[in-house]
């Protein structure tokens, strides 16, 4: 069974979202083999490629630096509760294009285990370890650590290759309706928009299993 999620790396719900699968995935102890596919989604398109702290940048946009601290602190213990580490306080805004690159150049070439691997060293680089995930360099440096060929990842970033696909999925969703990040797609047309918990994942995948 094949299942597309549309999620963005900057999103810390995306994040708890593959977290949420992978565990719903397990529950179902495997029932049915079932294959992640992953679609980009870009929340901010015209974000800069040069980083700024996710904290300030909120406090801006919200104008409490305290309603900022407690909604990220919110966040972090929920986390902490399913396994993943939240650090808002090393946590970088850039724009994501050359991640979700990175994600669709894996998408071709290498199977669903290393893909995941990849996706989930993109989220905790990102919003555990504070990299800057628009760095070519540091992408390269994640996608060796995930077992790809740094070689061919570095000619393919330091290309042009996959800018229109990419930015092609991204419009296509938008245009399918979605809006919400992450977006479950199921093999049976089903939809789960949003924080699904992995009972609600579990429930969806047993269905399209039908």
């Amino acid at each position: 069974m094949k299942v597309e999620v549309h999620a963005d790396f900057a999103c810390a719900w995306c994040r708890l979202g593959l977290r949420r699968f992978e565990r719903a995935v397990a529950a179902a102890g495997g029932e049915q083999p079932v294959e992640l596919v992953h679609r980009p989604y870009q929340l901010s398109p015209d974000a800069s490629e040069e980083p700024c702290s996710t904290v300030e940048l909120m406090t801006r946009m919200i104008g409490s630096r305290d309603q900022v601290d407690a909604m990220f602190g919110e966040m972090t213990r929920l986390g902490a509760s399913e396994g993943v580490e939240y650090r808002f306080d090393r946590t970088v805004e850039v724009n994501t294009l050359t991640a979700h690159r990175l994600m669709w150049f894996a998408e071709q070439k290498y199977p669903a285990p290393v893909r995941s691997e990849l996706a989930n060293a993109i989220y905790d680089a990102h919003f555990r370890d504070g990299v800057n995930i628009a760095d070519r360099t540091q992408l390269v440096a994640l996608a060796e650590r995930c077992g790809l060929d740094g070689d061919g990842v570095r000619r393919f970033l330091d290309s042009e290759e996959g800018v229109a696909e990419v930015t092609g999925q991204v419009a296509e969703a938008r245009r399918s309706g979605i809006t919400s990040v992450p977006t479950f797609v199921f093999e049976n047309g089903e939809l789960l928009r949003g924080a699904s918990t992995s009972e609600e994942i579990l429930a969806a995948l047993r269905r399209a299993a039908q």
